[in-house]
C-alpha cells in the first residue's frame, strides 16, 4: 500500500473539514417552547417547536437542550436549515418506558438533510431492556430504532455525546459528507442483540476518535459506500470489534475504500478486525485498508477475514463471494488471543484476497502453546516478525 493511500482518510478531512461548533449564536431554549425536565412528560412538540425556529433563523443559531431529563419519542429534525447550527445538550434525553411507541419507524432520533451542524454533549437513553427482552424470548416484536441518525448531512460536527441502551444501532451516518465524531460513548451490555456502536454506510470523509464503545455488537460497523474513513483511539469492548461487512448482500453493492484504523485497544471483544462477505455473487470490493497499532486484549478472532459469513449458520449460501478484498495492510497488531486460531484470513473461492500485507504481529495464546493462523486462497507479503507464522501464499 502506499503512504498517499493510508493517509487519505486524514488528509481528505484535514483539508475539507469546516468547524460549523463555533462563533455566536441565537439560542432557542427547549424549555421556553414547553419542555418539561422531568423525565415523564412528552417533550417531543416542544423540541421540534425549537428546531423549527432555529432552522429558520438566518443567524447561527443553537437548540439548548440544558439540565434535566427530557422524554422524547421518535422525532426527526428536518432541513436544509437557513444558517450554521448547534443542538447543545447539557441533560438527558430519554426514550419513551414503551419500545413499541416507536412502531416500525427505524429511528429514534433523527437529523435529516442537515448541514452545518455540530451535536455538541448529553446523554441520550434509549431505555430499551424490554425490547432486548422481547426479542430474546423469540416473540413478534417490532423491527427496533436506531438512537441517533444523520442521513444524507454534510460538514457535521458529533462531540460529547453519550448514548445508552440502544434498541439497535446506536449511531449511524447514512449519505453523509464530511463528518467528525469524536470523544462519544456508545454503552450497551455485552449480551444485548444487534446493538452496534457507531455504523457507517454511504458516506465519504467520516473521522471517528478518542471515543469509547461497549456492545453486545460490532464496535464499529464499516458498510457498503463508506470511503475516506478515519478511525483512531478507539476503545472496543465488550463487542464483536471493527468490521468491514458484512457485504455481497446483494449483486449490484457499491464497495468500501481508504480506511484506516490506529492507535486503538480491543478488550475481551468477539473479533478484532474483521472483514466479512456472504458467499454469494457481487461486483463489490474493499481495498486500500490500514490496520495499525493496535493492541489486542484477550480477543476471540483478533485478525479475520470472513467471506463465507453467515451468523446462523442456516440456509447458508453455497456460491463463491464475489467481493474483491485487495491492499489491506496489518501493522504493528499485538497482544493476546482467547482461541489458539489468532489469525484466520478465508478469502472467496472464485476471488483471491491479493496484495495482503503483514508487518510486525505479535499474538500469543495460553502459556505454552502458541498461537496459530489459517488462511485460504489469501495472496501477500509478510514483513518483520509475524506471530502467529505468515500463512499468506505469495
Amino acid at each position: 500500500m502506499t503512504k498517499s493511500n493510508i493517509t487519505l482518510p486524514l488528509l481528505f478531512t484535514l483539508l475539507t473539514f469546516i468547524d460549523v461548533s463555533t462563533g455566536a449564536s441565537t439560542i432557542f431554549n427547549v424549555v421556553s417552547f414547553g419542555a418539561k425536565p422531568d423525565g415523564v412528560t412528552d417533550s417531543t412538540g416542544a423540541f421540534l417547536k425549537a428546531w423549527k425556529a432555529a432552522c429558520g433563523s438566518v443567524a447561527a443559531a443553537t437548540v439548548m437542550v440544558p439540565s434535566g431529563t427530557f422524554m422524547v419519542k421518535g422525532i426527526t429534525f428536518g432541513g436544509p436549515c437557513k444558517s450554521r447550527l448547534k443542538f447543545q445538550v447539557a441533560g438527558t434525553v430519554v426514550a419513551p418506558p414503551d419500545y413499541r411507541a416507536f412502531g416500525n419507524s427505524g429511528y429514534w432520533i433523527l437529523f435529516n438533510k442537515v448541514s452545518k451542524i455540530s451535536l455538541i454533549g448529553g446523554t441520550f437513553d434509549a431505555r430499551a431492556n424490554g425490547f432486548w427482552a422481547c426479542r430474546k424470548s423469540g416473540q413478534s416484536c417490532p423491527p427496533g430504532v436506531r438512537s441517533i441518525t444523520f442521513n444524507s448531512g454534510k460538514d457535521v460536527i458529533i462531540s460529547g455525546v453519550k448514548s445508552m441502551n440502544s434498541q439497535v444501532t446506536h449511531m449511524t451516518l447514512n449519505g453523509c459528507t464530511n463528518v467528525s465524531v469524536r470523544n462519544v460513548k456508545l454503552v450497551a451490555p455485552g449480551n444485548s442483540p444487534n446493538t452496534d456502536g457507531f455504523h457507517v454506510q454511504f458516506s465519504t470523509g467520516v473521522t471517528f476518535t478518542g471515543s469509547t464503545v461497549q456492545t453486545g455488537d460490532d464496535c464499529v460497523a464499516i458498510g457498503a459506500g463508506t470511503r475516506n474513513f478515519l478511525i483512531s483511539k478507539l476503545a472496543c469492548g465488550p463487542g464483536h470489534g471493527v468490521s468491514i461487512g458484512s457485504l455481497a448482500k446483494e449483486l449490484n453493492e457499491d464497495g468500501v475504500e481508504n480506511v484506516t484504523l490506529s492507535s486503538s485497544v480491543f478488550t475481551g471483544t468477539q473479533n478484532g478486525v474483521r472483514i466479512k462477505s456472504w458467499a454469494r455473487p457481487s461486483n463489490g470490493f474493499v481495498k486500500n485498508v490500514f490496520f495499525q497499532n493496535l493492541i489486542m486484549r484477550n480477543v476471540q478472532n483478533p485478525i479475520i477475514i470472513d467471506q463465507n459469513y453467515c451468523p446462523s449458520h442456516k440456509g447458508c449460501p453455497t456460491e463463491h463471494s464475489g467481493v474483491k478484498i485487495s491492499q489491506v495492510t496489518y501493522k504493528n497488531i499485538q497482544g493476546t488471543s482467547a482461541t489458539q486460531q489468532a489469525m484466520k484470513l478465508v478469502c472467496s473461492k472464485s476471488n483471491p484476497c491479493t496484495g495482503i500485507t503483514l508487518q510486525d504481529i505479535k499474538l500469543t495464546y495460553k502459556k505454552g502453546t502458541p498461537a496459530t493462523s489459517y488462511c485460504f486462497n489469501a495472496v501477500g507479503t509478510s514483513l518483520g516478525v509475524i506471530q502467529p507464522t505468515s500463512c499468506l501464499s505469495r
